[in-house]
């Protein structure tokens, strides 16, 4: 997808790209933090009509809404050029032994020599999650190993 950077002097920046359908959006960074999502005339691409506008941390929370499913997808591509390599997301559920228990307790790799590469949690991603990072029940765990490693991961994280 082409997507272009505009200067605004004074308001900050425009990015432009063509969707699907064949509409032009325009996104309008403003300098002090704030966001504007546009759309485009169709007979007169100067003419724009607001669709919404975007506090800082509104934005920091869509883009993690919106990035967050991405991260599985880009890691799954991964593990598809290297031959028995797997990508694989694991729910933190209510009754685990480990909610509100650091990462490091699970011994995760230790155990099964897979990777907890991020922790998807609400709108967040925590990406290269240290050991003292706490797990919270509807945590999903991004996971890359063997697909045994991965079967062996969901295993700990449900019964201990």
């Amino acid at each position: 997808m082409d997507v272009k950077e505009v200067l605004l002097p004074g308001v900050g920046l425009r990015y432009e790209f063509d969707n699907a359908d064949g509409d032009r959006v325009g996104v309008i960074a403003k300098r002090g933090g704030d966001f504007e999502v546009v759309l485009y005339a169709a007979g007169d691409p100067d003419v724009a009509q607001p669709v919404f506008r975007l506090t800082a941390d509104e934005a920091e929370a869509l883009a993690q809404i919106l990035g967050a499913p991405r991260i599985a997808e880009r890691f799954a591509d991964l593990t598809r050029e290297v031959p028995g390599l797997d990508a694989g997301q694991v729910p933190v559920r209510p009754g685990s032994p480990f909610v509100d228990r650091p990462l490091g307790d699970t011994r995760a790799r230790t155990r099964t020599g897979t990777s907890i590469v991020a922790i998807v949690r609400d709108d967040e991603v925590l990406p290269s999650p240290g050991p003292a990072e706490p797990l919270r029940a509807a945590d999903v765990l991004v996971v890359i190993g063997t697909q045994d490693g991965l079967r062996r991961v969901a295993a700990i994280i449900d019964e201990g």
